[in-house]
C-alpha cells in the first residue's frame, strides 16, 4: 500500500471535448464561467482545466475532484458517467462527448505543495 503525508481519497471525473481552434479562447471563457465555477459552487473539492491547442482544433479536459461517489451523484445523478453538457455547447463543440471517465483519486500532493509554500 502507497503510504503518504499527502492527501488522498475520493474520486475525480474527468470530461474532454473539442473545438475549433477560431472559437477556443471564447470556449474556454464560456467553459469556466459556466462549468468549472458551477462544478466548485455544488461541493466538488477542486476543479481543474487544460487546454490543447492543435493547428485546427483545441481540446478541453476538466477534471473535478469529489469526497466521494456520493457527493458527485449528488450533482451529477445516478450515472455519474453519463454527461450534463453546458446549454452552449453544442455550438462549441466539434462532437457531443458521450461520457466521463471517473477515478479514484490515490494521491493528490500539489495542494499541500502549495499549502506549505505559504
Amino acid at each position: 500500500m502507497i503510504q503518504s503525508s499527502t492527501t488522498s481519497g475520493g474520486v475525480a471525473r474527468i470530461w474532454r471535448g473539442r473545438t475549433s481552434s477560431t472559437l477556443a479562447n471564447e470556449y474556454t471563457q464560456y467553459l469556466y464561467d459556466h462549468g468549472v465555477k458551477k462544478l466548485e459552487s455544488l461541493g466538488a473539492r477542486g476543479v481543474q482545466m487544460f487546454r490543447e491547442d492543435q493547428a485546427d482544433s483545441s481540446f478541453f479536459m476538466v477534471t473535478s475532484f469529489w469526497d466521494n461517489m456520493e457527493a458527485m451523484t449528488r450533482w451529477a445523478g445516478t450515472d455519474p458517467t453519463q454527461i450534463r453538457h453546458l446549454e452552449k455547447d453544442p455550438e462549441y463543440l466539434l462532437e457531443l462527448p458521450s461520457n466521463v471517465q471517473i477515478l479514484s483519486v490515490v494521491s493528490c500532493n500539489w495542494m499541500l505543495s502549495d499549502m506549505m509554500r505559504t
